[in-house]
Parts: structure tokens; C-alpha cells; sequence
């Protein structure tokens, strides 16, 4: 039976009272009529859920795995207001909680080829998880390491006989004639095969002895790709029927599978289970009237989620599904409504071009300020960048607005622009472009070659014991989780940085920074990371700072090349603008 909670139960404010604008807009296009329509997360909504985070903190079993829990404000037809409550995938191994959203239907149907597929899956990671652990990849890496030793050895000594070998040779050159001194040259140039020979006998041995454990570990290599290429496809195979078979409705009381909503062979793994979806598929189909959600992480961070914060939609597995979701909730087509407030009920909207916005791509993206362009030439164009704009376009709607963007549609002849590098969307300060493939080619080689010479200015969100120095820390990227980058010795890339402390700024150092190499959030992770700085840099909650901050405090200051055309070194510059 479905638990419609009062609002009391998750404050104990006076609601009428609280602050209901939008802070943010989950949002999708009608699939019929093409229209964005909008549900809000107003400031009510997320004072009713920091009331479900104080329910979770009180019972350790909701600490033992991150997870999305998110609100749903709605109301019923008699016009009283309630809330309804879920969390994404699974709670501790059960899709059905009392008091909770249940699943989207569908996956009861298919069960039986869970259960199959899941055991299957478990031996096969049982079995990669031996295969990885073989004791003979140990033997063959200490083998391998002796043998190189023992080369080592063999040839120090090989290089000193030699040495004393052309001193002989010089000397009796000098001290012998005749066939004298050719038996006498002879003997050194046999000391000297007599080496060869040695070096291919070791080499000969190590081949020998390492050639089985080789072959084995080679064999267990290539039946773990098996395993794993089996594993993606059994994996492929269940979300397929499980997307077939889960069924939403919208509140035009239709229904449509999951499969059928998503792009073709794009769907990834757990579309539907997300806490947005179970809400409005929920409240659609006990004809409850959604008012505003939000949705937040709570238990151990997992890459960029963080608890108690509150994030939008996911865009791979929820934006796609929006559209239809919201489809068929009133519509407020007055655009100056969005200024006043959240009222209560859908604010759904088709945005029209204006002269504040730019068309792009797939949609209407607003243009709030105008790129401050530092440098422009019919080859190469440098803006600095304002913080919480990213370089290049993102996948879904809500992420299209760039530089890249924006330039393209505010230059003439910019169908060749390319972003020759990249800053994180946080990051602020100077990101050049090039205008044609040549320079665009010739720039990023520059890169490549460390021929660049860049400076970052940051503030830290603690102090440093050391004025400056050199981190060397190997960067890696989780592909299960990106975008977070972690410090790994094995896997991970060279990744080098200079630092000098600027100035100490009460419990605040200010830094700067000279990357070496250009790994991904390279900075910023040589700054949390215990191994490096110790101290996130301020703002970034992504890597820990707690510390409160309104963007993060990193800013690309300087900038040096050759201009690939005029062959003149370029130095552009950008003031920090914290």
C-alpha cells in the first residue's frame, strides 16, 4: 500500500512560511508537442528532505552504501499536500521498503532470468577475481626481476672487462709485432665471444624458465577477456528485457517501456531504478499532483556525490525519460511567473528564442554574459573563461551551453573552431581555440610536447607547512567512476606539478601552481590528496572541502606558446578574479 507522508513528518517549520522559489529545474521536451516542460526543486522541497536526512541519520543501516534518496512535494485531489519518498536501486538488497516508493513495475516479470543471469554473473566474477590473483603472475614478476638483475650484473662486469680489454689492446699494439701480437689480439677477441655467449646462455636460461609461466598467465589473460566480454553481453542481455518490460506512465495516463523511451543500444545499466523516475511514475499513477522534488546522496561518497548535497537529474539514465514523465501536468506558459516564485503546481514553459538567447544544437541556451575575449587573430581565439561554464558541450540539453557554443554561434567562419584544451566547468581563467585544423593540429602538439608553459592560481582551503616544491603523484581514473581521478602506482599516468605558496591569508594559502603534465583535475587532486598538498582547494567539494565557498578557487592565470602562423612566442594573461 502506497505511504503518503505529511509534511510535518519531515519539518518542523511552519511549511506555509517556507521560501518556495526554484533553485533548480528538472526538466525534459514533451515527446508529442516538442514543449520543456519544468518540475522545480524550490527551497521548500529541500527543507523537506534535509527532514528525510535527519530520519536517515538516525538509523546506521541507511550509512552502509551511498545511494540518491529524493522527495516528491505532491498533492491529492483533495487539495491537501503529502510527500512521497525513494531511493535508487536497491536499499540494502531489497527493491520493496515499507514507507518507500516501490519499483517501477516490470521487473517482476523477468525475475527468474535475474536470478539466472545475477548467479551467472557472480561465478564469473569469482572466477576472474582467481584468474587475477594466479600465484603464478607473482612467481613470473620475482622471476623477471631476478633475471633482470643477474643481466645487470653480467653486463657491468662485460663493460669493465672490455674497457680493460682496449687498454690491453693498446698496449700491445704498442709493446708486440707480428704474429705475436695477432695471437695476443686473438685471445681478447675470444675473451670477447666467450661474453656473447655467456649473455645468450642467461638470456637463453631466463626464456626457458619463464616461457611456461608466460604461456599460462597469457592463457589466463585471454580467458579473463572471455569472461568479460561474456559478462557485458549477459549483462546487456537482462537490462535489455528488464527496459522492455519496466513500464511508465505519464500523467496523460499513458504508458511506454523503458526501451522504447531511450536511445537505441544507449541504455545504460539501471535506467529506471533512479529515485526521480519511481516518483513521478508513482505519483502518475495514483493521480497525485507533483508540486516540486529533490534528491540528494546520502552514505560514503562516490565519485562526485557527496552527502546531504543535492543534485538534478542524472543525465545518461533520467534526462532521457523526463520528457515523457512530465507529460501532461498543467502548463504555465507566462514566463515572468518564473521570477515571482514557486507557487504551487507544474511550471511548464516552451522557451522562445529572444535577444537573449542563442540557438544551439538541440536547443535555446541563454546567453548570460558575453565571453571576455583576451586575444583574437584569423587563426586562434584565447577567452578567459568564467567559472561554472564548461569548455565544450555536454551530452543532454542542460549541458550544452560552452564556450565552444557560444563561440560558434557568436563568430563568423567558425565552423572549424576546435577547443585545443580543456578546464574542468568550475575552473576559471584563459582557454584558446583554434580556427582552422592546421593550428588546431600545431597547438595540440605543443601540448603534447610540454611546449606550453601554463600557471594556475589557487586558494586553498587550509595552510601548507612547506612554501613550495614538486608533487609527483601518478594519476587514474576509474572508468566505473568518472569523472574522479585518484592517485595509483600501478595504473595510474605520470603526473607532475610545481608549487609555490604566494601569500598566507589567514587559515587560506594562496598558490600557485605550474602543471608539468596535464592530467585530469591534476590540480586538484594534488592538492587533497595526503600525499601532496593535504588541503582541497577551496570550493571543491568534489575532493573534500568542506569549507563553505561559492565556486571553486582555481583560476588558469597564465599562458604561454608559439603562435603556430606567426612564430612568435605568445604570453596571455588573466587576472584572478578571487
Amino acid at each position: 500500500m502506497l505511504e503518503l507522508h505529511a509534511l510535518l513528518d519531515f519539518t518542523g517549520c511552519d511549511w506555509e512560511s517556507i521560501d518556495s522559489r526554484p533553485n533548480y529545474w528538472y526538466e525534459g521536451r514533451c515527446p508529442q508537442t516538442g514543449e520543456l516542460l519544468r518540475l522545480p526543486r524550490t527551497r521548500m522541497s529541500e527543507d523537506l528532505a534535509r527532514g528525510l536526512m535527519q530520519y536517515l541519520a538516525a538509523d546506521d543501516a541507511y550509512d552502509r552504501e551511498g545511494k540518491m534518496y529524493g522527495i516528491l512535494l505532491v498533492e491529492m485531489p483533495s487539495g491537501e499536500q503529502g510527500i512521497l519518498k525513494a531511493f535508487s536501486g536497491l536499499l540494502n538488497g531489497c527493491s520493496i521498503v515499507e514507507g518507500w516508493v516501490p519499483p517501477i513495475p516490470g521487473r517482476d516479470r523477468v525475475a527468474f532470468e535475474e536470478a539466472r543471469t545475477l548467479t551467472q554473473l557472480e561465478a564469473m566474477k569469482q572466477e576472474l577475481i582467481a584468474l587475477n590473483q594466479l600465484p603464478q603472475r607473482q612467481e613470473y614478476a620475482a622471476l623477471c626481476r631476478e633475471f633482470e638483475v643477474q643481466l645487470q650484473v653480467l653486463s657491468d662486469r662485460h663493460r669493465n672487462c672490455k674497457l680493460l680489454r682496449d687498454e690491453k689492446r693498446q698496449l700491445l699494439c704498442q709493446t708486440l709485432a707480428a704474429e705475436t701480437l695477432e695471437i695476443a689480439l686473438e685471445q681478447l677477441n675470444q675473451e670477447s665471444r666467450l661474453e656473447k655467449i655467456e649473455r645468450r646462455q642467461l638470456k637463453r636460461q631466463r626464456d626457458e624458465t619463464l616461457q611456461p609461466l608466460k604461456q599460462l598467465i597469457e592463457a589466463a589473460d585471454r580467458r579473463m577477456q572471455a569472461l568479460k566480454q561474456r559478462r557485458k553481453e549477459l549483462s546487456r542481455e537482462l537490462q535489455t528485457q528488464m527496459h522492455a518490460a519496466y513500464t511508465l506512465v505519464n500523467f496523460l495516463g499513458k504508458s511506454r517501456s523503458i526501451s522504447s523511451l531511450m536511445p537505441t543500444n544507449s541504455i545504460p545499466t539501471g535506467t529506471g531504478d533512479c529515485c526521480a523516475p519511481k516518483l513521478l511514475h508513482c505519483a502518475a499513477v495514483n493521480n497525485l499532483k507533483p508540486l516540486a522534488m529533490a534528491e540528494f546522496w546520502w552514505g560514503p561518497p562516490s565519485g562526485d556525490k557527496i552527502q546531504e548535497e543535492f543534485y538534478g537529474a542524472c543525465g545518461d539514465r533520467c534526462q532521457p525519460l523526463m520528457g515523457f514523465l512530465l507529460s501532461g501536468l498543467a502548463q504555465n506558459p507566462t514566463v515572468s511567473n518564473m521570477d515571482k516564485g514557486f507557487t504551487g503546481g507544474l511550471e511548464a514553459q516552451l522557451l522562445l528564442p529572444s535577444s537573449n538567447n542563442i540557438s544551439c544544437g538541440t536547443g535555446i541556451l541563454p546567453v548570460t554574459q558575453m565571453l571576455p575575449i583576451i586575444y583574437e587573430d584569423k587563426w586562434l581565439v584565447a577567452v578567459n573563461k568564467p567559472s561554472g561554464l564548461l569548455s565544450v558541450p555536454g551530452r543532454y540539453l542542460e549541458n550544452q551551453d560552452s564556450v565552444f557554443s557560444r563561440l560558434r554561434n557568436l563568430l563568423p567562419d567558425s565552423l572549424n573552431l576546435t577547443v585545443v584544451h580543456r578546464l574542468d566547468g568550475e575552473t576559471s581563467g584563459i582557454l584558446l581555440l583554434a580556427r582552422n585544423k592546421e593550428t588546431s593540429s600545431q597547438l595540440r602538439q605543443q601540448f603534447a610536447k610540454k611546449q606550453v608553459h601554463k600557471v594556475y592560481e589557487a586558494v586553498l582551503s587550509g595552510t601548507v607547512k612547506i612554501d613550495a616544491g614538486t608533487i609527483d603523484l601518478p594519476l587514474w581514473g576509474d572508468p566505473e567512476n568518472r569523472p574522479y581521478q585518484q592517485v595509483n602506482w600501478e595504473c595510474g599516468k605520470p603526473s607532475v606539478t610545481r608549487f609555490e605558496v604566494m601569500a598566507r591569508e589567514g587559515n587560506c594559502d594562496r598558490v600557485e601552481f605550474l602543471p608539468l603534465t596535464g592530467r585530469t583535475h591534476q590540480l586538484r587532486v594534488h592538492a587533497a590528496d595526503v600525499r601532496g598538498l593535504g588541503i582541497p582547494i577551496l570550493g571543491d567539494r568534489f575532493y573534500g572541502c568542506r569549507a563553505a565557498a561559492k565556486r571553486l578557487h582555481l583560476h588558469a592565470r597564465e599562458l604561454s606558446f608559439e603562435h603556430p602562423q606567426l612564430g612568435e612566442r605568445f604570453y596571455l594573461k588573466a587576472e584572478t578574479p578571487f
